[in-house]
Formats: C-alpha cells, sequence, structure tokens
C-alpha cells in the first residue's frame, strides 16, 4: 500500500497494539503460571482463565458503545491509563502482602490481586475493539482482509514473545519483578500513543441512544444484515468449545514440561500464530470470507481431537502450532464481514456485542471443565477402569483425562461447523458480503462533494474512487450525507 498518512497510522497504532498486547499477555500468562507452579492447582488456572473472559463478556458491550462515540486515539490513550494504574496498584498488593497471602485460594487476596491483574489486562479490549474499527477507517476495502492478518501476526507476535518471557520472568525473576517489568512496559506503550496521530473526524452524536451501553443501537445494526447473529452465535459456539482448552491447555503442557521449558515450547507453538496471520495478510480470505472460516474451524476441530492422544511432547507442541495457525483465519473472516456490512459509526457496539458473547462463552466452559477435570474426569482416567475403557484410543499418560476432554471437544467442533454450511444464515450472509456497497465513513467530505478537495492520502482512507464510489453514490441517492451506506437485504426485517 502506498505510503500515506491513514497507512502511516495504521502502522503506527499496530506497533503500540504489539506492545500493549506484549504487556497484558506477559502479566496474565506470569500469573497463570505462579500460581499453578505455586498451588499446583487444575481449578485455580481454570478459574482465572474463566474470570477474565467473565470480565471481557460484561465490559465488552460499553467498550464497544465507548468507541463509537469517542476518537480511536483517545479511546486507546484511555486503555493504556487505565491497565497502568492496575497493574501498579497490583505491584503494591505484592509489595504489601505476603506471597503466602496472595497464594491463599480460600482468602480474599488472592482474589484481589488477581482480579485486578485481570482488570488490566480486559482493558485491552477496549483497543482491540477500537483497532478492528480503525481497520475500516484507514484502510481501503479490497485490504481489510489482508489488514485484518496484520492484526493476527501482531497478535503472534505478542503471543510468542509472552509464552517465552513470562515462564523465564517467573522461573528466574519472581512476580515482583514481572509485575515491575508489566508496569514500566504500559508506561512506554503510553507515551508512544502520544506521538500517533490517526487521521479521524470527531464522531457523531447518536440521539436515538444515550445511555452507556447502547444494546438496542447494537441489535438494531446487528439486524440490518441478515445472518450477522447466526455468525456472531456461531463464533460464541466455537468459543465455548474454545474454553475447554483455554482451561485446560497449561495444566497440560506443565505435566509435560517444567516452567521454563513449558514457555519455550509456547513460544514456539505461537510462531503459529505468525505463519497464519502472514498468510492472510499475504493472499486474504478470498471473495467467501465465511465459507475459508468455516472449513477452518473444522481443521481446527479435528486437529484438536488428535493432538493429545498420546502424551508425546512433540505431538503436543506440533498440533498446538498447526491450531494456532488456523486461528487468525478464523478471527480475520469475522472481522472483515463485519466491517463491510455493518455501518462505521456502529462497528464499535457491534464488535462490542460479539466480544461480549463470545467471551461469556468460554468461562462457562472453563468454569465447568476445570473442577470436572480435577474431581472427576482425571481421576476416572487414573483408575483400572478408565484406563482399560479408553487405553486403547489415548494411551498411557499422567493426563489422559485431559486428551479425553479434548477429542470429545473436537469433534463436537468438526459437527458443528459441518452444520452451518447447510443453513439459510450462511448462505444469506455470503451473499451480504459480496453485494454490499463501500463504506461511508461519517464527516469526510466535510460537507463537501465527493472527491472534492482530497488529495491522494486523504482519498486513500476510504479506499474509493473510481467505480466503487459511483457505485456507492448511486446506493445513497437522496440520502442525508451522514447517513449510513445501505444494506442490502435490510428490507427483510
Amino acid at each position: 500500500m502506498q505510503r500515506t498518512a491513514a497507512n502511516r497510522a495504521f502502522l503506527n497504532v499496530l506497533v503500540n497494539t504489539l506492545i500493549a498486547n506484549v504487556t497484558t499477555s506477559f502479566l496474565w500468562f506470569a500469573l497463570t503460571f505462579w500460581v499453578y507452579i505455586e498451588t499446583q492447582s487444575v481449578l485455580a488456572t481454570g478459574v482465572i482463565g474463566g474470570a477474565y473472559m467473565l470480565f471481557v463478556a460484561f465490559f465488552a458491550m460499553m467498550f464497544g458503545t465507548i468507541v463509537d462515540r469517542h476518537r480511536k486515539h483517545a479511546v486507546m490513550v484511555l486503555s493504556s491509563v487505565i491497565s497502568a494504574v492496575a497493574f501498579l496498584v497490583a505491584g503494591v498488593l505484592y509489595l504489601w502482602q505476603p506471597e503466602a497471602a496472595l497464594l491463599d485460594l480460600g482468602g480474599p487476596w488472592f482474589w484481589l490481586f488477581s482480579g485486578v491483574i485481570l482488570f488490566g489486562g480486559v482493558i485491552e479490549q477496549l483497543r482491540n475493539i477500537a483497532l478492528s474499527t480503525t481497520v475500516t477507517l484507514l484502510v481501503p476495502e479490497e485490504k481489510r482482509a489482508n489488514a485484518n492478518g496484520l492484526v493476527g501476526t501482531v497478535q503472534g507476535i505478542a503471543f510468542l514473545v509472552t509464552s517465552v518471557f513470562s515462564g523465564l520472568s517467573i522461573g528466574f525473576l519472581g512476580m515482583g519483578w514481572t509485575l515491575a517489568i508489566a508496569i514500566a512496559a504500559m508506561a512506554l506503550t503510553f507515551a508512544h500513543l502520544l506521538f500517533i496521530r490517526i487521521p479521524e473526524s470527531e464522531p457523531q452524536v447518536d440521539l436515538e441512544s444515550k445511555s452507556a451501553v447502547d444494546f438496542r443501537g447494537s441489535v438494531r445494526a446487528i439486524r440490518q444484515a441478515p445472518g450477522l447473529f447466526a455468525l456472531i452465535i456461531f463464533s460464541t459456539f466455537n468459543n465455548l468449545i474454545g474454553g475447554v482448552y483455554m482451561a485446560l491447555m497449561d495444566p497440560y503442557g506443565l505435566t509435560l514440561f517444567d516452567a521454563q521449558t513449558w514457555g519455550f515450547a509456547l513460544a514456539f507453538a505461537s510462531t503459529g500464530f505468525l505463519i497464519g496471520g502472514g498468510l492472510v495478510a499475504k493472499f486474504g480470505l478470498g471473495k467467501k470470507p465465511m465459507r475459508t472460516m468455516l472449513l477452518v474451524v473444522i481443521a481446527m476441530g479435528l486437529l484438536g481431537a488428535v493432538f493429545m492422544l498420546r502424551e508425546w511432547w512433540w505431538l503436543y507442541v506440533l498440533g498446538m502450532w498447526v491450531y494456532m495457525a488456523l486461528v487468525p483465519p478464523v478471527e480475520a473472516a469475522e472481522q472483515t464481514v463485519i466491517q463491510k456490512v455493518v455501518p462505521f459509526e456502529r462497528q464499535g457496539r457491534v464488535f462490542g456485542v460479539a466480544a461480549a458473547m463470545e467471551a461469556a462463552a468460554a468461562p462457562i466452559t472453563a468454569f465447568l471443565i476445570a473442577p470436572l477435570a480435577e474431581f472427576l474426569i482425571i481421576p476416572y482416567m487414573d483408575s483400572r477402569e478408565g484406563q482399560q475403557q479408553w487405553g486403547w484410543l489415548l494411551g498411557e499418560g499422567e493426563a489422559r483425562g485431559i486428551a479425553l476432554i479434548c477429542l470429545f471437544a473436537g469433534l463436537i467442533m468438526v459437527v458443528a461447523a459441518t452444520l452451518a454450511f447447510f443453513t439459510k444464515s450462511y448462505r444469506k450472509l455470503t451473499v451480504l458480503y459480496a453485494e454490499a456497497p463501500e463504506q461511508k465513513i461519517p464527516g469526510e467530505d466535510g460537507g463537501e462533494g465527493e472527491g472534492e478537495g482530497k488529495g491522494d492520502g486523504e482519498a486513500s482512507l476510504t479506499g474509493s474512487g473510481g467505480d466503487g464510489a459511483e457505485h456507492a453514490d448511486a446506493q445513497g441517492k437522496g440520502r442525508a450525507p451522514d447517513a449510513p451506506p445501505i444494506i442490502p437485504g435490510a428490507s427483510q426485517f
């Protein structure tokens, strides 16, 4: 892409997001490692993971409303400040209370300490929702799938760095220095943000909704796009299954490796994010991103069912690598569809609803699976009866109960994605994506005629021009300049 102001701003935002994601993931991973190593409790790690996603579900809709009502740069600054303050409070708690009190699952300090860290990490979702709308703001339509691939690559780099350094930091430095590093890194993120300029206008006031959580506006935007609600429901179900892996991945890995080695294993596996995101950035998702997403989800389910069939470290690490390579195309497909079929001024709320629903699914699974695994399934698979019934398939080892859970979770994912191909919602959304007009960013033309008074850099903000612009004008003829684009199929509602 040409080096315009919009492109430079997008790349700077990506770099800043990388620093922020590294910081929050670094501290979250470190907390999980630290708690499991000190307590050896699968239940504790499951609760931490579930609580994180529960926080995301609780705040995501509010975050989406905030993103739509404020400049994206201001939202990102707010996210950095709140995360830095939260990590600083956690550091004060660590200095104030002994480690024994912070690790006592029955005491209040464990929940307060973990909750403050998780809240600081959850605020990062505010930035991520803003980033998804920034792709629409700064990247031409034909390049958005590629840009979403770059976002996946950034997330992969963050995962790669944090998985290594979280294990090393906890193993060699301890939780105190880990907190200090996170506080310093978040301060760096804030400083970098002050030098970024995003070419954007002030968001228009939505007179129909003034509540802090605009649920009605979100639903209205989703209903304008036939099939979009079904996409969000499918992604929610996919996260429901993903919650199984979230709750059990670290305990299984720490059964095979010590903390430092497990960090390196995660680092290698996370390069799959880089490969998957890089492939999307290079080649996009094709003309039918929904079809691409479902095919990839089927592959993820098959892989998730088999990569623990034997307690071989290389099988687990290789399986995680391929699984993580498949994650960016799935996430990029959902983002690309929403960016195409939802009006820009409501995208934050739609992304917020999607994040809330999808995040709410994972803790349900994590809270259910963690105690079931620890108190029922793992003891069953350690018994003679369990080994006789499933040993032919799962082999022998310490964590055959975890393998049994993941086997069935993967098979359920395969069945769900296959059935989705035959739904009416899939067909409607595929057609809608193909026919939806180019997005019109409110305030771009400054009240003047289309294309007047704009340089090349400004024109690249929308990617409009030529036939695409004429088509958009034809679609919007006779409508108010600030009206959202017409969505084909909306008349069905």
